[in-house]
């Protein structure tokens, strides 16, 4: 069985790790040829520092390597998903299975990665996402976790499933291909909030108030997408909220943690280095959240926070002093 990760960042690079061990043959695809090379040469990615990787693993510059390919993995930053597709799929062969686990949406169109996938590959190739509470970084170090494999095709979940799952990476499938994308993408905003909260120095109350409550928000915009409730109260939503918005290893929450300091936003998000999905996914959601008229204030609060120079303080007095509410007949909590 052949594998190929396009995206030789963390993530694509730690994933390139779990399908080595259980024995694809993989190859990693940078788009810059000479960070491919540099890689093959090291065996180290400086983004997975400390993780030396393993000698069966390819490196590459050249798209031809998904000709064999049994399955693709879609592992570049959400604004790329387009342009790499695109580039890629007059390579794939006729049996090769997508998986994407860019976490974002497209910015202006609002499109989940998977719907990107099958608009530039005209519906002809089946395709899952992974996603779940898995920071690259502990991945790397093959230490457990698990992830959501999901697809309205559920042997396309199922391959993936098989694919990756091992005695460190433990994977779950699901139907619900869009209820596991929009948690991907939406709880980057909730750790830009938690971390700009860590910044202001509020305590481990508020971050869990606001964990908990942005949760219903996510659930409540995703089920009128056409998601399931269930699924934001699982791995790829409520776990993958909580390591996001608590770990240091979340760029999201560092860049938060800058901007609750009082760093510019974009200067916070220079600093980090790589791409902080949940600025863009902001501008997204609230986008949704107005076509679809669902209520959302918490996200609507960072989006003007990261996008209109809103005061913090300010929009914590707004969040606090809304009206009372019963939590139990809130029927927008699951």
């Amino acid at each position: 069985m052949r594998a190929v990760v396009l995206g030789g960042g963390g993530w694509g690079t730690a994933l390139s790790i779990v399908l080595c061990d259980n024995g694809y043959e993989t190859t990693l695809w940078a788009r810059n040829p000479d960070k491919a090379a540099a890689m093959e040469r090291s065996r180290e990615n400086p983004r997975l520092p400390g993780v030396c990787l393993p000698e069966a693993l390819r490196f590459t510059g050249d798209l031809s390597c998904l000709q064999e390919a049994d399955l693709a993995v879609v592992a570049v930053p959400s604004f790329a998903v387009r342009e790499t597709i695109r580039r890629a799929a007059p390579y794939l062969g006729p049996d090769t299975v997508l998986v994407s686990v860019s976490k974002g949406i497209e910015r202006d169109t609002n499109r989940r990665m998977s719907e990107i996938l099958w608009e530039e590959t005209e519906g002809r190739w089946k395709i899952a996402v992974l996603s779940g509470p898995s920071h690259a970084e502990e991945v790397g170090l093959r230490l457990p976790t698990g992830c959501v494999s999901a697809s309205p095709d559920r042997t396309a979940a199922r391959f993936v499933q098989d694919a990756f799952m091992n005695g460190y990476f433990r994977v779950y499938t699901s139907y619900d291909i869009v209820g596991v994308e929009l948690s991907a993408a939406m709880k980057n905003v909730v750790a830009l909030a938690c971390g700009i909260c860590d910044g202001m120095g509020y305590g481990d109350n508020t971050k869990a108030l606001l964990m908990t409550r942005a949760m219903a928000e996510l659930a409540r915009l995703g089920e009128q997408l056409g998601g399931s409730r269930r699924t934001f109260g699982g791995l790829a939503g409520m776990g993958d909220l909580i390591v996001t918005c608590t770990s240091m290893h979340s760029r999201n929450r560092r860049a938060g943690i800058l901007i609750g300091q009082g760093m510019g936003v974009q200067e916070a998000m220079a600093s980090i280095g790589a791409v902080v999905e949940g600025y863009y996914a902001a501008e997204s959601i609230c986008q949704l959240a107005r076509r679809e008229d669902v209520e959302m204030p918490i996200c609507r609060c960072a989006y003007q926070a990261l996008y209109e120079g809103r005061e913090i303080p300010d929009a914590a007095r707004e969040l606090m002093g809304r009206a009372r509410k019963d939590e139990l007949l809130d029927t927008t909590w699951m």
